[in-house]
Order: C-alpha cells, then structure tokens, then sequence
C-alpha cells in the first residue's frame, strides 16, 4: 500500500506502508474519545454491488483497511438494518482485541444474529429509544440483559446521548459502520469526527444508495491521510465541527 497523502508530512508520498505504519496511520487522538465512520463505494458513488451487499465491492486493500479500524475500536455501532443485510460474522471470532458491537434500531428489534455476537469485551448492545415496540425491547433484554439494552431519546434515537452512553461504558475509540441512513442521522446530530472512505476501482450503474441518505447536509471536511493500492484509493477525513 502507497502513501499518497499524509497530514502530518510523514513519510513521505510514495512511501510503502506495512501494517504497523497503517495502524498508527489511523490512530485515533490519545487525548479524547473518538467517533469514525468508515464506507466503502463504487466511482461511481454506490455503496453496495448488485447482490446489495458491501462485499461486493471490496478490494483487498480496502479489507486490510476494514480489519485495522475494527482492531482500533472498542464498540462497532450499526444500523440494525445493516446487521441484518451484511451479516457481521468478523465480530464472532474469538479476538480479545474484538470490539463490541452496538445495534441502533428506532424500533427496538434485535437482528436475530446478534445473540451471537459476544466480544471477548463483552455482549452486544440495542441502543433504542422510548417509542420502541415494548414487545421488541423485552425481547432484546430477554436476550441481552437489561445492562445492554440503552434507551435514549423519544421519538427516535438520540445520538448525541448514545455517543456519551458509550463513552460511559469506557468505549473510547467508537467505529460506526453504517448503514447510510444512521450516518446521516449522526452527521446531523454533530457525533461524527472522522469519515474513512474507499473509493473501490469499479462502476456498479443501477438504483444504488450512497454512503449517506435523509436531509440535506452541508458538513465541511478536511483530509487527514491518502493511500491506494492497486487501484483502490483509500482516505481519512477529519469533520470540522
């Protein structure tokens, strides 16, 4: 993997990078916790192939990348709906490094999948909210326990309360993986400080969705690291808040 850009200056562009350098490449502050999200999209601009799945259009590089980011984080927050469409077996391997994976879902419904998905660090989270089905979260602490169901907001999810619940629970380093919608909703709710996108060297036509869907947005961004790799062309993005 190639070093295009770097904000700090070092190495220099055209510098190989190994894993340890990609590590610290994407190392989060030391100082504070830390919110990214990472996507993967087609040139042009989807964000699935034609099976709607992301692994479609993975490269690689783009997996090697995948893999350093759920090794920096304590907590992975998903979508429910996400869950239920990729799968996420990586979050059920024996790891101690593996982070905790946090499900939101305005309805309060746990992919059936995720009873399954107990990190090294500890069970599967629902981040739900007020309004939820009261069937659905019974059921969701039937299967997870009270401790790892998190209600917060009325109507929907508040975000904001979400990110700090987590940063209660000692989760410093928190990766959200999508899906579109949330990534929305958590860039209009001010949460996000860094965006990693791989731009995969394909083009995929069709109806398919972009990395962020719901209202319009106007967040500024500024780019913090720029590598590629046999075509692939991987970036990090710092969110001017």
């Amino acid at each position: 993997m190639r070093l295009l850009l770097s904000e700090t200056g070092s190495p220099a562009p055209g510098t190989d990078v190994d894993d340890a350098a990609l590590r610290e490449a994407y190392a989060a502050p030391a100082d504070r916790a830390w919110l990214r999200v990472n996507f993967v999209a087609s040139l042009d601009g989807a964000v699935t192939g034609a099976d709607g799945r992301s692994g479609s259009i993975n490269t690689p590089a783009d997996f090697r990348v995948f893999s350093v980011l759920r090794q920096l984080a304590d907590v992975v927050v998903v979508g429910a709906g996400t869950v239920r469409a990729e799968g996420y077996p990586a979050l059920r391997d024996e790891d101690p490094e593996a982070p905790v994976l946090a499900v939101v879902s305005n309805r309060g419904e746990l992919p059936p999948t995720v009873a399954a998905m107990t990190s090294p660090r500890g069970a599967a989270l629902l981040i739900t909210c007020e309004s939820a089905s009261s069937s659905n979260v019974s059921a969701a602490r039937e299967v997870l326990g009270d401790d790892h169901v998190v209600v917060v907001g009325k109507e929907t999810v508040d975000l904001r309360a979400a990110r700090a619940a987590l940063e209660d629970r000692g989760f410093r380093s928190i990766l959200s993986e999508g899906g579109p919608s949330l990534f929305g909703t958590m860039l209009s709710a001010g949460v996000v400080d860094e965006v990693d996108l791989t731009w995969a060297p394909t083009l995929v036509g069709g109806e398919h969705g972009r990395i962020t869907s719901g209202p319009d947005l106007d967040v500024a961004l500024t780019p913090m690291l720029l590598l590629e790799e046999d075509g692939t062309v991987l970036s990090r993005w710092r969110v001017d808040h």
